[in-house]
C-alpha cells in the first residue's frame, strides 16, 4: 500500500469517526453537490447503521426512550465509542456502562438497567455452546463424596441484581403489549439470565439462591454451598435444600460438569 493511499484512508477514517476536517480538501465537488455533502452521505450513512445495530440490540432501552432520545442516547454513545470490532454484534457492549457514567443518563439508573438486562440476554444467547449435566449423573454420586463437589456452570448463565421492573417491562414490550409502569423496588432484586438449546430465559431468585449460584460460579464446594446457604435454612435441612437448588439448575441446563475432588 502506497504512503498516499494509507493517509488518504486514514484521513476518511477520520473523517467518519470524529468529522475530522482533513478529508474535505482530498474530495471534488460539484455545482449540484458539494464536497462536505458528499462526505457526509457517508458520515450519516456510518452512524445510521451503528444507531440500527443499537435498536436492534436494545429494544426495550428504544421503548423506554422513544425515537428522538434513543437517537440522542445513540449518537453520544456512537461519539464516546467508536466502533472498534468487524462485527457489530459487539458494538453496543458498553452502553450500559456508558449511560450509568455520563451525565444526564446517569440521573435515571433505569435506563442503565435495562440496557444491562437487554445486554445480559444477547450475551447469553450467543455464549459458547455445551454439553450438559444431568439428574442421573448427580444421582449416582456416592455420598462420601459430596462435600467435595464444584459444579461448572453454563457458559450462558448470568447474573443481575436490578432495582427497576425492566424484565416485566421488557417482556411486555416483546410481546407487544402496553407495558406497565417503570417502578423501583426498595432492594435490588436478583435475576438470573441462561440460554437453554436455542432459546433465551430469565427469572427472578430469591435471596438464597442467588447467593448459591454465585458461590456455585466461583467454585465453591457443595460443602460450602450448604454452609453459607444456613444463614436462610436451618442446618438440619440446608443440605437437602442444596439438593434441591442443584436438581433446578440441572433441568434448567445451568451446569455443565459436576466434578469431583
Amino acid at each position: 500500500m502506497s504512503e498516499a493511499l494509507r493517509r488518504m484512508q486514514e484521513d476518511f477514517q477520520g473523517y467518519l469517526l470524529a468529522l475530522d476536517e482533513r478529508m474535505h480538501p482530498q474530495v471534488l465537488g460539484s455545482a449540484q453537490v458539494s464536497a462536505a455533502e458528499r462526505l457526509a452521505i457517508y458520515a450519516n450513512a456510518y452512524r445510521l447503521r451503528l444507531l440500527e445495530a443499537l435498536g436492534t440490540d436494545y429494544p426495550g432501552l428504544h421503548a423506554v426512550l422513544g425515537d428522538a432520545d434513543f437517537d440522542t442516547v445513540g449518537r453520544a454513545y456512537i461519539a464516546a465509542h467508536p466502533s472498534v470490532n468487524f462485527s457489530l454484534r459487539w458494538f453496543g457492549d458498553r452502553l450500559s456502562d456508558f449511560l450509568r457514567t455520563n451525565e444526564p443518563y446517569s440521573k435515571y439508573p433505569v435506563f442503565t438497567e435495562m440496557a444491562a438486562f437487554e445486554w445480559a440476554k444477547s450475551d447469553a444467547f450467543d455464549a459458547a455452546d455445551s454439553a450438559v449435566a444431568s439428574i442421573d449423573e448427580m444421582a449416582a454420586i456416592p455420598p462420601d463424596v459430596w462435600p467435595g463437589l464444584r459444579f461448572v456452570p453454563h457458559p450462558s448463565l448470568r447474573r443481575l441484581d436490578l432495582r427497576w421492573n425492566v424484565p416485566t417491562v421488557w417482556k411486555e414490550i416483546e410481546a407487544g403489549q402496553e407495558p406497565p409502569a417503570l417502578e423501583q423496588n426498595d432492594y435490588p432484586v436478583a435475576w438470573l439470565v441462561w440460554r437453554q438449546d436455542l432459546l433465551t430465559y430469565f427469572r427472578s431468585l430469591n435471596v438464597d439462591e442467588a447467593w448459591a449460584l454465585d458461590a456455585l460460579q466461583r467454585g465453591e464446594t457443595f460443602a460450602a454451598l450448604c454452609e453459607g446457604l444456613t444463614e436462610w435454612i436451618d442446618a438440619q435441612n440446608v443440605a437437602v435444600h442444596a439438593v434441591g437448588l442443584l436438581k433446578q439448575w440441572l433441568i434448567d441446563g445451568l451446569i455443565c460438569e459436576i466434578r469431583t475432588a
